[in-house]
């Protein structure tokens, strides 16, 4: 579709994912901008319906975009549809130039009344931008406690082996029980970062049939997600994936039950939530944060 923005003419597009020349553009912008592709993942097939950026062609170049990611989650048992905003770049040349903007105002027109809650996470640069369009800033928290190591039978999931990659999907199908804010069906995004980025940090706990994605650093674990049915607790869980020399466990999400917990504010390096106004904020009268692995 042809649009004119301040006098210029571009192409807006959205359906991008099968058309090879745009998709490679995208991905020339992604990595002059945040350093990555998402060609991999787009031929290891996890680019799914979920994930759909908003683009502006410009000789058949992608100059600007803003993705839409769905995000399936529960509150309180009940299902919700959020979205996600996310790979918000535009190219050099054609910074200051109202891209963003026409493309931020496309998808709140587009989505605003087909979900629950529209958000997304900014860099320290874009403060000031997002409450133009009705976003206001959020804070998020923690969830930490002390544990002591117990014993238990541990695998090492090999994510270059296909069997491993489909037993984590699998076992995904359960989410993560003791959640208060799970990511379901989102198959891509959750292999848009276990098949790449935290690949090594895969780990199955064969007594309680559940795999655990989780970080070591010094003295503390950072336990990103947990995947399985929940016929035990979370502590059994923490105590089995945790090393000898670990004293303290960091939740990538919310618990469902708080009390053994410390709460501190979250102050993540560059990153900043946002959410859209008038639409729902749960995090105006609790204390939560957004799983780690549903970071677009």
């Amino acid at each position: 579709m042809k649009c004119n923005i301040n006098d210029n003419e571009y192409i807006f597009i959205t359906n991008i994912k099968e058309k090879d020349k745009i998709r490679n553009s995208f991905n020339i912008l992604a990595q002059n901008t945040f350093g990555l592709s998402f060609e991999t993942w787009h031929q290891n097939g996890y680019w799914g319906e979920d994930y759909i950026p908003y683009c502006l062609l410009k000789d058949d170049k992608v100059v600007a975009n803003v993705s839409v990611n769905i995000i399936k989650t529960r509150w309180n048992d009940e299902k919700r549809i959020y979205i996600q905003l996310g790979t918000v770049m535009t190219d050099k040349e054609f910074r200051n130039k109202g891209l963003s903007s026409f493309l931020i105002k496309k998808v709140l027109e587009e989505w605003r009344d087909k979900c629950h809650a529209i958000y997304l996470f900014a860099n320290d640069g874009v403060l000031d931008y997002y409450p133009k369009f009705g976003f206001e800033k959020v804070e998020e928290y923690q969830y930490s406690k002390n544990i002591n190591k117990q014993s238990g039978l541990v695998r090492k999931l090999n994510m270059d082996k296909d069997a491993d990659k489909q037993f984590l999907l699998d076992l995904y199908k359960n989410s993560n029980p003791f959640s208060a804010l799970p990511m379901e069906e989102n198959e891509g995004l959750l292999m848009f970062y276990c098949s790449q980025f935290m690949k090594e940090s895969i780990y199955y706990i064969k007594e309680h049939e559940a795999i655990v994605v989780a970080e070591y650093e010094d003295e503390n674990l950072i336990c990103y997600d947990i995947f399985c049915k929940g016929n035990c607790s979370l502590n059994e869980i923490l105590s089995i994936i945790a090393e000898e020399n670990t004293k303290t466990a960091f939740l990538g999400f919310t618990p469902k039950e708080v009390k053994e917990f410390k709460i501190n504010k979250l102050h993540e390096e560059d990153t900043t939530l946002f959410i859209l106004k008038g639409k729902e904020n749960l995090f105006s009268s609790n204390k939560l944060m957004f799983p780690v692995l549903s970071h677009a």
